[in-house]
């Protein structure tokens, strides 16, 4: 009887540590500076989901003037990937620096078991992609991508009226417009302007810094299918500002019965994220992360919805991390964060930067 009470005790004990872990911060590492989304992780409000332990960053001037901003002790900022290790034990870690070097931050941390979640979007290219998903597979690591769109309230209701309550019916078109004046215009930071315009280090301008945001949400909204083809017009208006890369793009998604129009711009007058998504039987248009408009068949008003949120974790990227790899949320492969998804959006940036180049239709095998 005794050696049954004991052993009771000790599965009791057992539970109540797992669940004390549970509601433990998840340990975060910030590696890298230079993407400046990471504002976003440095500046957010503490939710008690997670906690940043530590910061890889070899610019130290840069590294001391978020410090001073946000409020960081330099004492946790490292020159490099080992050094954090040498010191710290993250759970999982958030990459804010080139794309190109997403390739590198999944090669470090997948083999010692630890998350990843990157920046839009998932890679520089469709062969340092598979590398990373060959990676997280083989380790067992979540590899998420994180884009701003992801946490609107106003996608979110369009996907429902779409899929969920089929207020829209089957979809015939979708049209995406992603873009601002100019990240030069708009005073990015020298730091993160330097990559930005860099081919090698982001792939192309507009086309992949905004394109992949219309892919990333047509592939969500498709439920994950592939375009049969896509075809990309890419131009330089601004050379004397951009002399390496597109500043302008559209790119056009065939499906078997729907076309889908991403527009990425660094040449618009004002900043943009909106979304129109076309059924045979009705229309939604989210104008902004909180504001939706619908109209359901040719007899009926336009209806505007307004302060459409997101609940927690769905709501801010970090929360979702912590989510995931607590085991509180499991990612469907269709998801905007979904590895999965992300692999489809690098298919097709690569086709379209193909297509742009070469001026003509490329199908997807």
């Amino acid at each position: 009887m005794k050696k049954l009470l004991a052993f009771i005790l000790t599965i009791l004990s057992f539970g109540q540590m797992q669940a004390q872990e549970q509601k433990k911060p998840l340990q975060v590492a910030v590696i890298g500076l230079t993407h400046t989304h990471v504002h976003w992780i440095l500046g957010r409000e503490d939710r008690g989901d997670i906690e940043i332990i530590g910061i890889v960053e070899s610019n130290k001037d840069l590294a001391q003037r978020y410090a001073d901003q946000h409020g960081y002790s330099m004492d946790i900022v490292y020159d490099s990937m080992d050094a954090l290790m040498e010191n710290k034990s993250p759970e999982a870690v958030t990459a804010f620096g080139t794309i190109y070097d997403h390739l590198s931050v999944v090669e470090f941390f997948a083999p010692k078991g630890i998350h990843v979640m990157v920046e839009k979007p998932l890679a520089v290219s469709l062969d340092h992609a598979k590398k990373m998903e060959a990676l997280a597979k083989k380790h067992n690591i979540h590899l998420l991508t994180n884009y701003e769109t992801t946490w609107y309230g106003s996608n979110f209701k369009a996907y429902e009226m779409v899929h969920e309550t089929d207020q829209i019916g089957d979809i015939r078109k979708i049209v995406v417009h992603d873009g601002h004046p100019g990240p030069k215009e708009i005073g990015v930071n020298e730091e993160f302007l330097e990559w930005l315009t860099d081919p090698k280090l982001n792939g192309a301008g507009a086309l992949t810094d905004f394109g992949c945001y219309g892919a990333n949400l047509a592939t969500w909204l498709m439920k994950g299918e592939r375009p049969e083809s896509v075809f990309a017009i890419a131009q330089t208006n601004k050379p004397d500002l951009y002399p390496k890369v597109d500043d302008e793009a559209t790119i056009v998604l065939k499906y078997p019965k729907t076309q889908v129009i991403i527009q990425a711009s660094w040449n618009w007058p004002v900043s943009r994220k909106d979304m129109e998504v076309y059924g045979v039987k009705g229309q939604v248009i989210a104008d902004n992360e909180s504001t939706l408009r619908y109209r359901l068949g040719d007899d009926n008003e336009e209806v505007t919805l307004k302060d459409l949120r997101k609940e927690s974790p769905l709501d801010d990227p970090f929360s979702l991390l912590a989510a995931v790899v607590r085991g509180d949320v499991k990612p469907l492969p269709t998801d905007l964060s979904a590895l999965e998804n992300n692999m489809v959006v690098m298919e097709i940036l690569q086709a379209a930067m193909k297509s742009a180049k070469t001026g003509k239709l490329v199908r997807l095998k």
